[in-house]
């Protein structure tokens, strides 16, 4: 559904402006209804289409909350997620402890990844990069072998 990036900038208020492809497939398919969350693994926002993210929320509430892993992932990815509504320029307004979880200043890049979108510090994904290229080469040729991904062509 989102794929590609873009480098967008957020705005004094907080907001920013989604990439028009984007745009399109969140206002036409989803009449403009996100949610915005942290991502658990690095220092950037994921942003969700709400039905996707409803998906999501259910099989994180399903988790036993008597295990300790289990609620803190609940915490953190429902406990930040924050419903947001494009705005008629196109924009969402991204809270502020979001925005400082994540590092967010002026510049982004932002990444359509599938059924989300990842929100990026332009410079921390600059420093980012570099790393996610190496691993990306290690990972390749492990999950070509393991998943007999060996015929396709990248």
């Amino acid at each position: 559904m989102f794929r590609g990036s873009n480098s967008v900038t957020l705005d004094a208020r907080g907001r920013m402006a989604l990439p028009a492809r984007f745009r399109q497939v969140v206002l036409e398919r989803f009449d403009g209804q996100v949610v915005v969350t942290i991502d658990l693994h690095e220092r950037c926002l994921l942003l969700y289409p709400l039905p996707e993210w409803e998906e999501i929320e259910s099989s994180l509430q399903s988790l036993a909350n008597m295990r300790p892993a289990a609620r803190a992932i609940q915490r953190l990815l429902i406990g930040h997620a924050t419903d947001v509504q494009l705005d008629g320029h196109g924009r969402v307004l991204l809270p502020p402890t979001l925005r400082e979880f994540a590092g967010l200043e002026k510049r982004l890049i932002v990444f359509g990844i599938g059924r989300k979108i990842e929100i990026w510090a332009e410079e921390r994904w600059r420093e980012r990069e570099e790393n996610s290229r190496s691993m990306a080469s290690e990972v390749t040729s492990e999950l070509t072998e393991s998943a007999g991904l060996d015929a396709l062509s990248i």
